[in-house]
């Protein structure tokens, strides 16, 4: 356990400061929160600007003339710009609002997926996808007839790039893949994938699940090069109940609507068609989330003063600390063994003498909270011969005492089972 471990934390315990659910207890134990993959906490200027649009100034958006309605739409919109920018992205009409991740990737199946897509063309995904960049592509191939080629995973939990590059063929029209595993926390090599794909056929559209890459490192879709890329908030310190769907504009613009209703149409008659607005804007129909939208700009303006450099640095010393402690556990296996400069902040595990659910249930009363289960990547579990892990998983406010309780958690669940 390196001492440059302890100092980097030491460095950054100061942002643990910035989160109040953090200083409360779980069953009279201090509370050692490691389920930020599931969703993180907040911090308390994400918690304040939201308090401030609900108690200062709310409205609704882009219909009122007068001030409050004005002045809340102009910050509103100043967030699109703000993700723009956190993002690489060329422009704010690049960015649509959603409710989470789960809803881009479902966006992109039922518009741009049956518009562009027939009967007999094939869509590449890999074992370690989360259930929601399985399930939208399953329903558009019992709608359309599309067929869905799968990656396998590695033994040590990553992809298995050489017969990934093998399910190319001339009838591939699309490719979805997760850039950091939320079960294992593979971080998958998102450049040498895209300029694969690139290579064989530079019409084959790409989407990147970045619901936890966009948490653990810094990234640029320009750079990226990826037609479109979705993530969550609430993963990302902010609320639930936004997410955000990255396309380049072309494709976005040449896209039919996703769902109708308020603020998508230009005009709305019953004697002629409805005129749609642009891109963006005509994929958000009806009211959206104000406050949570707020929300996730304070959450981005919190990661751009500390850098995503300094938590990337941080999280990486801890996994180093963390996984050399918890491989000393009797009994216990870990998922995701790969070189941990391929790997994030989670720590999936499975112990020969509890279900996983055990374990959860034990570290709750430790108050040590990890989740337990499938991590919804039930074809992940299948392909490793397992039902489920505990996982462990890391974020900003993470430091060595939230490991040191699971350690000691993990040797009471050895006590109890043994």
């Amino acid at each position: 356990m390196a001492d440059d471990t302890d100092d980097t934390i030491e460095i950054n315990s100061s942002y643990r400061a910035d989160f109040p659910a953090l200083s409360k207890t779980m069953n009279g134990n201090p509370l050692a929160f490691l389920d930020s993959a599931a969703s993180a906490q907040k911090p308390r200027c994400v918690i304040d600007s939201m308090d401030a649009v609900l108690t200062g100034g709310y409205s609704n958006i882009h219909r009122g003339l007068y001030e409050i309605s004005q002045n809340l739409t102009q910050e509103f919109e100043n967030t699109r710009k703000k993700i723009a920018g956190f993002i690489g992205a060329s422009s704010e009409k690049n960015i649509v609002f959603t409710r989470n991740a789960t809803e881009g990737v479902n966006l992109v199946a039922q518009s741009w997926g049956r518009a562009n897509l027939k009967a007999g063309d094939e869509i590449i995904i890999t074992q370690m996808e989360h259930h929601a960049n399985i399930v939208p592509w399953q329903i558009l191939a019992g709608q359309i007839g599309v067929v869905i080629k799968v990656a396998p995973v590695l033994s040590d939990g990553v992809l298995d790039i050489c017969k990934f590059e093998k399910l190319l063929s001339d009838k591939t029209k699309f490719v979805g893949v997760v850039e950091i595993s939320n079960a294992f926390g593979t971080i998958n090599p998102i450049d040498k994938i895209v300029k694969m794909v690139r290579g064989y056929n530079s019409d084959i559209k790409i989407l990147i699940d970045g619901a936890q890459g966009i948490v653990h490192r810094s990234v640029n879709v320009s750079d990226m090069d990826a037609d479109f890329y979705v993530f969550t908030g609430h993963k990302l310190y902010a609320p639930t109940g936004i997410g955000i769907l990255y396309g380049k504009y072309d494709l976005l613009q040449s896209m039919p609507p996703y769902q109708g209703g308020g603020d998508m149409i230009e005009r709305v008659s019953l004697t002629y068609s409805t005129i749609y607005r642009e891109a963006p804007y005509k994929f958000e129909a009806g009211t959206p989330a104000i406050v949570e939208v707020i929300g996730l700009g304070a959450a981005v303006d919190y990661l751009v003063g500390i850098s995503m450099d300094k938590i990337m640095e941080h999280e990486r010393k801890l996994l180093e600390y963390a996984t050399q402690a918890i491989s000393d556990i009797d009994g216990l296996t870990l998922y995701g063994t790969m070189d941990l400069t391929q790997k994030a902040g989670i720590l999936s595990f499975t112990m020969d003498c509890a279900h996983s659910s055990d374990i959860g249930m034990i570290l709750d009363q430790c108050g040590v909270a990890v989740r337990s289960g499938h991590h919804c990547a039930m074809p992940l579990m299948e392909a490793m011969g397992i039902d489920s892990t505990a996982r462990a998983s890391l974020a900003l406010y993470s430091d060595k005492s939230d490991i040191d309780a699971l350690i000691m958690g993990l040797k009471k669940v050895r006590e109890l089972f043994k």
